[in-house]
């Protein structure tokens, strides 16, 4: 596509105008830097222990170890409760609840599946056909 006169005037404007910014935006940058070039280039090197307070590293480390001591031997630590129990076939804790990272829709999953389980393994109520009951009969006569 061609460049329309319109775009090539706009980005002429736009050249002209980043121009004349851009000295504004060095003097301000120069303002928050504290720049002045009025002022006179010779600066008076200081002692670093007038500026700030200088520590040894290895007092640094013996003060984090004795934090740390007095940390771990305060009475006044966090009360934790005792880790909870869960079963492995009901993925139950011993007050009856699922684990908390355990999605609702998950817990749902399961315990569908655990009905399933428990009507598969439910004895029948209705009443048996003669051949069941032979096969039972047979089952107990093996056992005994």
């Amino acid at each position: 596509m061609a460049k329309s006169l319109r775009s090539k005037w706009k980005r002429k404007c736009r050249a002209i105008k980043r121009e004349r910014y851009a000295a504004k935006e060095l003097d301000r940058l120069k303002k928050t830097l504290g720049t002045n070039e009025k002022a006179p280039n010779d600066v008076e090197m200081t002692n670093l222990e007038e500026i700030a307070t200088v520590v040894d590293a290895k007092k640094i480390r013996k003060d984090v170890r004795t934090k740390r001591n007095a940390v771990t031997t305060d009475e006044d630590q966090m009360e934790v409760e005792e880790a909870r129990v869960y079963d492995k076939k009901t993925l139950r804790d011993q007050y009856g609840n699922y684990p908390v990272w355990m999605s609702y829709r998950k817990i749902l999953k399961h315990k569908k599946g655990r009905a399933k389980t428990q009507k598969a393994d439910a004895k029948t109520s209705k009443r048996l056909t003669r051949r069941q009951k032979k096969a039972l009969k047979g089952k107990k006569a093996t056992k005994d």
